[in-house]
């Protein structure tokens, strides 16, 4: 199965602009294409990594990627899938993102000459005059067809800033700018930016002419990425620091029934001829797909180590109890002892098992928190600093697993 086809197998192609020309290249190794990051925290996302994942597979086939970091766009704000307006970031938070981005794509694409490129499009967007922009790329959109943009229909009723009106133009120009410089001829985004990309593949042909070769190709990745990358506390990032592997795997580990299939497809490289032997798969069956959808990522984002620690501790917490070293652990420091004990509510939203005390009473109550592998009789129940000294395991539900030990 050649790359395009393959793509399509794995479910990850939405909508494209010249199908024929796009599977030509890609399947050759011709591409030099696209895809932007704006960097809106210290840290990749599952989101982000769904888009690393295609780079990879583009990259192993012969086509050349360039990572665009947004540190231009990230100053105006992506209105696209907001209902209301991103918040402003300094420049500086802005510069620190864009080097954390780096470091951790460094992990997925070989970097170098020949090879694939990290831009910054606030190299030549923070540069640009605004007289200029508005005689050079303004006049070469409709007013009327941007008002008709899904990126911008949900957010009209609430207001939608002047500032966020201009993304698209941006974004376009992103794609104009690389064309030109970079010889990129393809971009690739969420389907959520459907409208966005087309700016720019519209903007190169009225300013450079029916005959430039500019294609779009947006993927089932930012509907798919945003509905996998967040969980009760958050985001989940790439960042060991702010995700620990065994969290990471233990997410993957649990997603539900119906979608793990799909997120092996998506995400990971085993051979479709192995994925499609699981299509049958069910009942117990589907947690040995979870074991290898969870692994498999684990791998790819962490390293084989960390991968086979993650596997390891798991098994082990899910036949009762065992080796409990590789487990997210909160040190709880002796200022928030009382009479030298602690809740279990404050214990828990101290862990992050809870936002809020309600919300622990309420998994209290309903019988699904344990300490030590025995069920919380009451919300009045508090841990010792005893046994803190020992270290609790606590868990949340089925699944959930923490630790927490006097600082």
């Amino acid at each position: 199965m050649k790359l395009y086809d393959e793509l399509v197998a794995r479910g990850l192609i939405a909508q494209v602009t010249n199908e024929e020309e796009i599977r030509e290249m890609i399947d050759n190794g011709k591409a030099t294409f696209y895809i932007g990051f704006d960097p809106t925290a210290d840290s990749l996302h599952v989101g982000h990594f769904m888009a690393l994942c295609l780079m990879k597979r583009l990259q192993m086939a012969g086509n050349k990627p360039i990572a665009l970091i947004g540190g231009g766009t990230a100053m105006i704000g992506d209105p696209s899938g907001r209902t209301d307006m991103r918040s402003m970031m300094t420049k500086e938070v802005i510069d620190h993102n864009c080097a954390c981005f780096k470091k951790q794509m460094e992990r997925f694409i070989e970097f170098g000459e020949g090879k694939a490129q990290m831009v910054n499009n606030a190299d030549w967007l923070l540069d640009l005059n605004y007289v200029d922009v508005l005689r050079e790329v303004g006049a070469c959109f409709s007013v009327n067809n941007m008002l008709r943009a899904e990126c911008y229909k949900q957010r009209m009723e609430k207001g939608l800033s002047f500032l966020e009106f201009n993304y698209m133009i941006m974004q376009s120009y992103d794609f104009y700018h690389l064309y030109q410089n970079y010889g990129c001829n393809m971009q690739f985004g969420g389907n959520d930016q459907w409208s966005n990309m087309l700016g720019g593949t519209e903007l190169i042909r009225r300013k450079l002419g029916k005959d430039a070769h500019a294609m779009t190709i947006t993927l089932l990745l930012n509907s798919e990425g945003k509905k996998m990358g967040k969980t009760a506390k958050g985001a989940v990032w790439l960042d060991p620091n702010k995700t620990t592997p065994f969290e990471f795997y233990q997410y993957w580990r649990n997603v539900e029934d119906s979608d793990v299939l799909k997120c092996i497809q998506m995400l990971t490289f085993l051979p479709m001829e192995e994925i499609d032997a699981m299509s049958d798969w069910k009942d117990a069956q589907l947690n040995t797909a979870k074991e290898i959808l969870a692994y498999e990522l684990t791998k790819l984002v962490h390293g084989e180590e960390e991968a086979n620690k993650a596997q390891a501790a798991a098994k082990a917490l899910f036949v009762g109890g065992g080796d409990d070293a590789n487990m997210p652990t909160t040190e709880i420091t002796a200022d928030k002892l009382v009479d030298g004990k602690i809740g279990i509510l404050n214990l828990m939203v101290a862990c992050g098992l809870a936002p809020s005390n309600k919300q622990a009473r309420q998994l209290v109550e309903q019988g699904g928190v344990l300490v030590n592998d025995e069920k919380v009789p009451s919300a009045q129940f508090a841990v010792t600093e005893e046994m803190l000294k020992e270290g609790v395991k606590i868990r949340k539900g089925k699944k959930v697993f923490h630790k927490a030990i006097l600082a």
